[in-house]
């Protein structure tokens, strides 16, 4: 049973940061594909930072400039410019220089996301950024040392930080390996194994053909469990679909 525990608390612990970047920071706030409940969206801008590491502003910000620029000299985290191994560097890399932007009010960022309601999260502004690690460290220390439980401390923290190998797998597949279904105007790809594996957001090429879509599934062997569960937080109140996502387009937008 401690095993089982173990995959368990690694499995949640991924699906929920996952969960914050796809649904939430992704879905709801870059692209407005969804509406969340009031109460709700300002709880996660409260915990998002916390919960992730990733400050929310920073990562909308970096994630526009992305389809503004996709697979151009300008895109953030590109394969085509840096290679899909040395991508994990350069998109943190990335992530510190829009951070640092924003605080600067610099305008070529500022203008990207002018339309948040919220600012920077406070531990970034004030350069805390390691608070998030350091308190699931110490909550990963305390578990493996109070309850002598070493492994399942290791898979909570490797679980509660797994976002720099989910982005890395969806910004780097997602633009080399896979399949095409449209002819969008960067190397977006349909990747099957990232698309199961992180919530549906390995189906890139679906995603540039139209951000405005909450659903990323196009084919009938594409499962979108992201969707699945936008619709189940739909069903008990938590958010709503925006109706241009209900609507079919063809424009690539980044907002």
């Amino acid at each position: 049973m401690y095993y089982v525990a173990c995959i368990a608390v690694l499995i949640i612990t991924f699906q929920l940061t996952l969960a914050y970047i796809s649904i939430f920071y992704h879905r709801a706030f870059t692209h407005r594909a969804i509406i969340l409940n009031p109460v709700l969206k300002k709880f996660v801008i409260a915990t998002g930072n916390w919960l992730t590491g990733i400050e929310p502003k920073t990562w909308i910000c970096m994630h526009r400039r992305h389809h503004l620029y996709s697979d151009t000299k300008l895109d953030p985290h590109s394969p085509q410019n840096h290679g899909i191994y040395h991508l994990l560097w350069y998109q943190l890399k990335a992530y510190e220089r829009t951070t640092t932007k924003l605080r600067a009010k610099h305008r070529d960022y500022t203008r990207i996301v002018k339309d948040l309601d919220f600012p920077i999260h406070w531990l970034n502004r004030n350069g805390l950024w390691y608070l998030p690690y350091v308190l699931h460290l110490i909550i990963a220390a305390f578990i493996a040392i109070y309850f002598n439980a070493y492994l399942f401390a290791a898979c909570y923290w490797i679980g509660m930080n797994s976002h720099p190998i989910q982005g890395w797998l969806v910004n780097g597949l997602g633009h080399s390996k896979g399949y095409r279904t449209f002819k969008t105007p960067d190397s977006s790809t349909n990747n099957l194994a990232v698309g199961y594996f992180v919530m549906g957001e390995g189906f890139q090429n679906n995603h540039h053909q139209d951000a405005r879509q909450a659903k990323f599934s196009v084919k009938w062997w594409e499962i979108d469990t992201g969707y699945g569960l936008c619709k189940i937080l739909e069903w008990v109140g938590l958010l709503k679909f925006s109706p241009r996502s209900i609507k079919k387009h063809k424009m690539v937008a980044a907002i």
